[in-house]
């Protein structure tokens, strides 16, 4: 854990540093086996979330759903991943982040089986009723083991998390790639039932492992206030950051499959292969993007996206015609764009609430992580709602450029913020002089400059 988590109140002198500094940079016992259980549940959870992709709706259809029932079935999981997130997140140090880490991932695989028990239950609204009850299991399950694993790696890495949460995005991506894939090969050779009861008791034979390797970190129950938090202007500003970026991705789900099919005639086959151009992207640069300065990676990551956005269709005040070749590499940009943008969020939310007297400690670990995964709820329900609306009123060009007003408006807000927040530090540099405490976090979080 390093000389941070061994408890030391005062920072390391000057004679000291050097050699702290290079044992931070090696993986302790403790930290790998962190970074071990952070990237299962990071896999395993988004292998649940993708998996209904390929074949969900159609057997929804056959038992009575319609297509707005299956919209809202896929809908509810954000819903209720955002109304859990911030709950259990500011009941994080009452309940232990270990026991809702591996809880949450316990309850998890015994709800994707559950799912796979689905088409033994009658058709029409008894069906629908399970359908919204498992996959709020489900949405909740997953809200307690990432919102535990977010304050456990931040906990484990006070000096370089958003390197380690971009370098654990790549286990997110294979999940969100193979999912789809690899569930659609198992129904298709062995029936509904197989792909959920397989992937559950993969999620449940990692919870033993979990139980034994992930370290337990004791903490205080403090009370953070959620509203303190929330209402800094940074934070306001980070969260609407959080939220455009879910909502852009959350935007393409029910939209892009059907203008691929449309506009450019490819097979149903190829489709899940033109995902993999965002999903790739994404994985391989998001660790490269946590070793960088995260202000003006954000700012910039937000304004690229809008303008991906306005291109992916393209829209039509540009008098462009789409071609595939382009659509999928806007789509790598995006993937790129979006790892620029989301990364450096978690890590200043952190640092702006400990400048802003917040104490350390997994009760504001908790409170930080739950309102990042709510946020980001909220983004992937909103998304796919008003996108679908857009998409059926205005097609998909010009849909799409509206959503890319999310992370427009997100971009300018953050670079604003930013320039008044450099220039009142540098105006008021020789007058004031920060508390000892804040500035060694400042240290710690990383380079901010």
């Amino acid at each position: 854990m390093g000389s941070r988590a061994a408890g030391g109140g005062q920072p390391p002198d000057d004679g000291v540093s050097e050699a702290v500094g290079e044992q931070s940079r090696r993986l302790t016992r403790e930290q790998l086996f962190t970074i071990i259980a952070a990237a299962s549940i990071n896999f395993s959870s988004m292998m649940c979330y993708s998996i209904l992709g390929p074949f969900f709706p159609s057997e929804a259809e056959k038992k009575g759903a319609s297509n707005t029932i299956v919209g809202l079935i896929f809908g509810c999981f954000a819903l209720f991943n955002f109304l859990t997130s911030i709950i259990l997140g500011s009941y994080l140090s009452q309940i232990g982040a270990k026991f809702m880490f591996v809880a949450g991932m316990f309850a998890s695989g015994c709800v994707t089986i559950l799912f796979g028990m689905l088409d033994k239950v009658p058709s029409g609204p008894v069906f629908i009723g399970f359908c919204f009850l498992v996959r709020a299991g489900d949405a909740i399950s997953f809200a307690a083991a990432i919102t535990a694993s977010f304050s456990i790696l931040a906990k484990a890495f006070p000096t370089n998390i958003a390197t380690v949460l971009g370098s654990l995005e790549i286990f997110s991506g294979l999940g969100l790639v193979l999912g789809p894939p690899l569930g659609g090969f198992l129904y298709q050779s062995f029936g509904y039932e197989v792909p959920f009861i397989t992937l559950g008791c993969i999620v449940l034979a990692l919870v033993p492992v979990n139980m034994c390797i992930l370290p337990k970190y004791d903490s205080t129950p403090r009370k953070e206030s959620f509203w303190k938090l929330i209402l800094l202007p940074k934070v306001l500003i980070l969260c609407l950051t959080i939220f455009s970026l879910s909502a852009c991705l959350g935007f393409l789900d029910p939209t892009m499959s059907l203008f691929i099919l449309k506009k450019f005639k490819l097979p149903a086959g190829y489709v899940g292969l033109v995902f993999l151009g965002l999903a790739l992207s994404y994985s391989v640069s998001s660790p490269l993007l946590g070793l960088y300065i995260r202000k003006w990676l954000l700012t910039s990551g937000d304004l690229m996206t809008a303008v991906c956005f306005f291109m992916l269709g393209p829209a039509p005040v540009l008098h462009i015609e789409s071609q595939l070749w382009m659509f999928v590499l806007v789509l790598v940009l995006i993937g790129f764009s979006l790892g620029m943008s989301a990364i450096p969020v978690f890590p200043e939310m952190l640092q702006c609430a400990y400048e802003n007297g917040f104490e350390e400690g997994l009760s504001l670990l908790g409170l930080v992580s739950g309102l990042f995964n709510a946020m980001w709820s909220l983004g992937s329900f909103v998304g796919p709602v008003l996108g679908g609306f857009l998409n059926e009123e205005l097609g998909f060009e010009w849909a799409a450029a509206i959503q890319g007003g999310w992370p427009l408006l997100s971009g300018l807000a953050t670079g604003i913020f930013y320039i008044i927040e450099a220039t009142r530090k540098s105006s008021s540099s020789s007058l004031q002089n920060p508390p000892g405490g804040n500035e060694e976090r400042t240290h710690l979080m990383g380079n901010e400059t």
